[in-house]
């Protein structure tokens, strides 16, 4: 009779261990992501972001996401982690991988949501999402026995429009839309560049202290131009004022676009005389005026 129950206990002891094997080899933080794998990658820099040294803290200052993924080399996604800047583990993300080549991608932003990077050739933001400074890392990763670390440093695949009203805005302005052409809400991990042609559009609640809007988007190749319409709402969405602007724009510069929107403005928007000034925090700024 004591047999069968002891047989039962070896059993119950197995199981048990099992467990318990089980679940240190899936160990996971208070959120639910692993802690534990067999590659770890940790952004480590961020292009011409001109941190003394770089901590969690100045990270969350220069994003409040961050979002990485692998793929397998025919770009079907393996894994994906997202975070926000008050995760504990902000700047860090570990995968339990098969040995194996893969695609990585890490992706820091300030967007209202993460975008959609079901496809390394086509990671793509939304209008809801909203567009924002963006940084990319590509790259390659062989997994094989042994475990491995990667520091990451991610570079600005952006441009920016700086676009600035220097006159007085009227009080029944209440929002300022703007919806440019010639650009990209999507782009390419392997590149860093545009691959849709997108119509983006972005609002701003403004009032009489507002002057400076700034709109990013991916261009298609290092230089390219947008074809931007700017309007003037009031508090019921009626237009008050429209005109149109075409802005030249380059990967990782601004372009700080500034004139009187209000006063005496002029039938033809076309003519601009420019001057160049330097931002150090981006590769440059081309100051227009329109």
């Amino acid at each position: 009779m004591l047999k069968p129950c002891f047989s039962l206990f070896v059993v119950f002891l197995l199981l048990l261990s099992s467990c318990e094997k089980a679940v240190i080899d899936d160990v996971k933080d208070e959120e639910g992501r692993k802690t534990e794998g067999n590659l770890t990658v940790t952004v480590s820099q961020i292009e011409q972001i001109p941190f003394e040294t770089f901590t969690r803290s100045e990270l969350s200052e220069a994003c409040s996401r961050l979002n990485f993924a692998v793929y397998d080399l025919s770009g079907s996604r393996v894994d994906q982690v997202n975070q926000k800047s008050d995760d504990a583990v902000f700047g860090t993300a570990t995968f339990q991988l098969p040995e194996g080549t893969y695609q990585l991608v890490a992706l820091a932003h300030s967007s209202n949501g993460n975008p959609t990077m079901t496809n390394p050739a086509k990671i793509q933001f939304t209008n809801a999402q909203g567009f924002t400074d963006t940084f990319l890392y590509y790259g390659q990763i062989t997994i094989g026995q042994s475990s491995q670390s990667l520091s990451l440093n991610l570079h600005r695949i952006v441009s920016m429009c700086r676009f600035v009203v220097t006159d007085e805005i009227p009080e029944k302005v209440s929002r300022m839309r703007f919806q440019y052409k010639g650009g990209s809400g999507a782009f390419d991990a392997t590149s860093g560049l545009g691959c849709v042609n997108s119509t983006q559009t972005v609002t701003f609640d403004v009032d009489n202290e507002m002057r400076q809007f700034d709109l990013y988007t991916f261009l298609h190749n290092a230089e390219g131009t947008i074809h931007l319409q700017a309007t003037a709402c009031d508090a019921q969405d009626n237009t008050i004022l429209e005109r149109d602007f075409d802005i030249p724009m380059r990967q990782n510069r601004i372009t700080k676009y500034s004139g009187e929107f209000f006063t005496d403005a002029p039938s033809s928007s076309n003519a601009m005389t420019s001057t160049v000034t330097i931002d150090t925090k981006w590769d440059g700024e081309d100051a227009l005026t329109y």
